[in-house]
């Protein structure tokens, strides 16, 4: 039942690899003057094709990109090359056998600072941080670990390690904001620690479960099985949550993404104590769990 094959192999001058991103992206320029607007004119399009021409991976890529929306919201400009932003960064990935998508991401980052000169070139560079680039370039890896962790058992880890070193260099920058370690919410720097933490690795094999032996075979194959294999997530999860930060980012970004899904497909599960304790593992969303209850 597998969606795509990966080919793993080394890079030679010759081989060819097919781009992972079907990017869409948007931007809002409201907050921004009138002549800013201007040099920005062709900042979506730069940006769209960036992510949709550029080759993330050492893996021959075969079949579904992986559908992703970039939204970006201008905060500011301090002069004409300085500017600040919001991004939300929203993937999704097919559910075998079925016409739906599930939603792997949906991430509110406050902390974009960078330089952009209108119509500048923009180069995929893994050695030199970009305050630009490189933030698109930690995304990208983000949004191809997660896809890789749900068809692969910890098939994420190359690309998350990817995004770690590109977090440790933007610390060590002027552009630091939202690389860095901090107490908020969310920021880059939090959710890769928690990826590459042995803390975290029996959720991403769940993670691995919940969608291949999970959600993938709900309709199709054998339901009962799939249930199963949603709830010891859950379940897993329970078992260690006090070792686990409340301000964990791997798991909020996890939940804010799946609370709704993980909800509709335990209706059938049993024991409808697994409710009460996603309400305990995910305070956040206790009014899904709770009308899931009703």
């Amino acid at each position: 039942m597998k969606k795509y094959y990966l080919l793993f192999f080394f890079i030679t001058l010759t081989s060819i690899y097919s781009q992972e991103l079907e990017a869409v992206v948007e931007i809002n320029t409201e907050q921004l003057t009138v002549a800013t607007r201007e040099r920005l004119e062709n900042f979506k399009y730069q940006i769209q094709n960036y992510l949709n021409n550029t080759k993330f991976t050492r893996q021959s890529w075969e079949g579904s990109k992986i559908k992703c929306n970039f939204n970006i919201f201008f905060t500011g400009a301090d002069n004409e090359t300085s500017y600040g932003a919001q991004l939300v960064v929203v993937s999704q990935r097919p559910i075998e056998g079925s016409l739906m998508n599930s939603l792997m991401l949906n991430i509110l980052d406050n902390s974009w600072l960078f330089v952009y000169e209108k119509n500048q070139s923009m180069y995929f560079n893994q050695t030199d941080f970009d305050p630009l680039t490189s933030l698109l370039d930690f995304y990208a890896y983000i949004i191809i670990g997660f896809d890789l962790d749900s068809y692969y058992r910890l098939g994420g880890t190359e690309l998350f390690s990817k995004a770690l070193e590109i977090a440790v260099r933007g610390a060590s920058t002027k552009y630091s904001d939202g690389w860095q370690s901090e107490s908020s919410t969310y920021n880059r720097r939090g959710l890769v620690d928690d990826l590459v933490n042995a803390k975290f690795q029996q959720l991403r094999s769940d993670i691995f479960d919940y969608h291949y032996n999970g959600i993938d075979i709900y309709d199709t194959e054998d339901k009962p099985e799939a249930i199963i294999n949603i709830s010891k997530l859950v379940l897993n999860l329970y078992k260690v949550k006090d070792q686990i930060s409340a301000r964990s980012v791997l798991m909020k970004v996890f939940f804010d993404a799946k609370a709704g899904e993980i909800a509709r497909y335990l209706l059938e599960y049993p024991d409808k104590e697994i409710y009460n304790k996603l309400m305990k593992l995910d305070p956040p969303h206790i009014s899904k769990y709770e009308e899931a209850l009703k």
